[in-house]
């Protein structure tokens, strides 16, 4: 009786969930088509004008390419430092609960508060960051005033933020893995690196790819690392799509063009991650 009725109790959830997310998609898709802006509010129809206009926005796309190296350039160092930290707790190492939530606290603050952090430690003449340059000999650095080091610095933050939680999830995987491989590879004569290579990464794979691609999704959404720390600057290179999309929706109050830039994004990022997801899935499949 329950079986046959269950899908009828998740209905009006169902409903709901599709209206909160429906909704505001078919809204923006509707003023994507629209001339709204400043100086007129509303939803006259223009067509495809605004999609033109975006083909031919230069800056929309140097947005997207530095958002790409952003999202790949970060996930792949947390995945590796998570990685390492994670492999580092799974053995038998002292304090081991100490350091497992000495990690995860990075994570616990907000990127807003974590920003403002770490703008203070960029500071080219008070920053704690250019005193260790001092120390060791290389002089002050630039850390938000020249387009390489910004894009650096927005780097070091996202990496310092979220590798916490490459840690979390890859140490759940690895507590999960069956003790039996491993006890066979010592009996073979394996040593801790053979035995990462042909035992524990291989195991590792699946749960690697889920990681991957949770990062990717979170990291292509960047905007309030970029708007604290660098404002998109020095002039538009830390500029990703979400920051550029933001200057010209509630800056520029340009909302018919945002909306259209916002649709372009979202279809972008869904076939980008898609076709990601299904690359990294097969190499695990193969091996």
């Amino acid at each position: 009786m329950f079986t046959k009725y269950k899908l009828l109790f998740l209905l009006p959830g169902l409903l709901v969930l599709m209206a909160i997310i429906l909704f505001p998609l078919g809204f923006t898709i509707r003023v994507s088509f629209s001339s709204w802006d400043v100086i007129q509010p509303g939803l006259d129809w223009i067509g495809g004008n605004n999609y033109a206009r975006m083909i031919a926005d230069s800056r929309f796309w140097e947005a997207l390419q530095r958002l790409s190296f952003i999202s790949v350039a970060s996930v792949l160092a947390q995945y590796v430092l998570g990685f390492s930290l994670a492999l580092m707790v799974w053995n038998q190492v002292r304090m081991k609960r100490f350091i497992r939530v000495l990690f995860l606290i990075p994570m616990m603050t907000t990127p807003v508060i974590m920003s403002v952090i770490w703008r203070t430690v960029f500071h080219e003449s008070l920053g704690p960051a250019n005193d260790l340059m001092n120390l060791i000999g290389i002089g002050p650095v630039a850390w938000l005033s020249t387009e390489t080091m910004a894009l650096v610095s927005v780097l070091i933050v996202e990496i310092w933020q979220w590798t916490p939680f490459m840690f979390l999830l890859l140490l759940a995987g690895l507590l999960s893995l069956p003790k039996e491989p491993f006890l066979a590879a010592a009996i073979d004569g394996a040593g801790p690196i053979r035995t990462f290579f042909n035992v524990t990464f291989p195991m590792m794979s699946a749960i690697s790819v889920g990681a991957i691609i949770i990062r990717l999704i979170e990291a292509s959404k960047i905007m309030d690392t970029v708007y604290v720390l660098t404002s998109g600057g020095p002039g538009s290179a830390t500029e990703t799509s979400s920051y550029y999309i933001y200057i010209r929706g509630l800056r520029d109050f340009q909302i018919g063009y945002s909306a259209a830039l916002s649709i372009t994004y979202l279809v972008i990022m869904i076939i980008a991650l898609t076709v990601i997801a299904k690359v990294l899935s097969r190499l695990v499949t193969e091996k």
